[in-house]
């Protein structure tokens, strides 16, 4: 006959257990695949959807960076244009300045040395007055130029 022991009664039961463990992890694993599957899809999904629009991105990026190019060229173009026109203007500044400041200056030299000769009737000390006034106008020319510069123009 069939003698079924406890030993036997433990086999029994433990393979009934593992049967068990196997069918649980059969059904985990079942799952797991699934959500992987779904996270796959989503995954894909993102991927179709994102790629584009970072591709697209990296145009418009390149795009940008061209025109920052032109930009810069435009601004480098612009700076030497204003630094040719401060050139020119300091050069017509000079020569419009230099003969009216010296015109000036002979202008104070004559009269202040006419009038010590007249006082004085001494030729040396008029031609020594004349040329302290010429160098006294020319001073007071370029202090003259240098208010006048830092004066701001109306703008209304």
């Amino acid at each position: 006959m069939l003698a079924f022991s406890a030993g036997d009664l433990a086999y029994v039961a433990l393979s009934f257990f593992l049967i068990l463990v196997a069918l649980g992890i059969a059904f985990v694993s079942l799952r797991l695949g699934e959500t992987l599957q779904s996270l796959s899809s989503f995954i894909k999904g993102a991927q179709d959807e994102v790629l584009p629009v970072v591709a697209k991105t990296g145009v418009t990026i390149d795009h940008v960076n061209t025109q920052m190019e032109k930009v810069d060229v435009m601004t480098d173009s612009a700076v030497d244009a204003v630094k040719g026109i401060d050139a020119t203007v300091r050069s017509v500044n000079t020569a419009v300045t230099t003969p009216i400041r010296k015109v000036s200056a002979v202008g104070a030299a004559i009269s202040h040395g006419f009038a010590d000769l007249k006082r004085t009737r001494s030729w040396t000390h008029a031609k020594a007055a004349a040329a302290a006034a010429a160098r006294e106008r020319e001073q007071e020319f370029d202090e003259e130029l240098r208010d006048a510069g830092s004066t701001q123009w109306p703008t209304s």
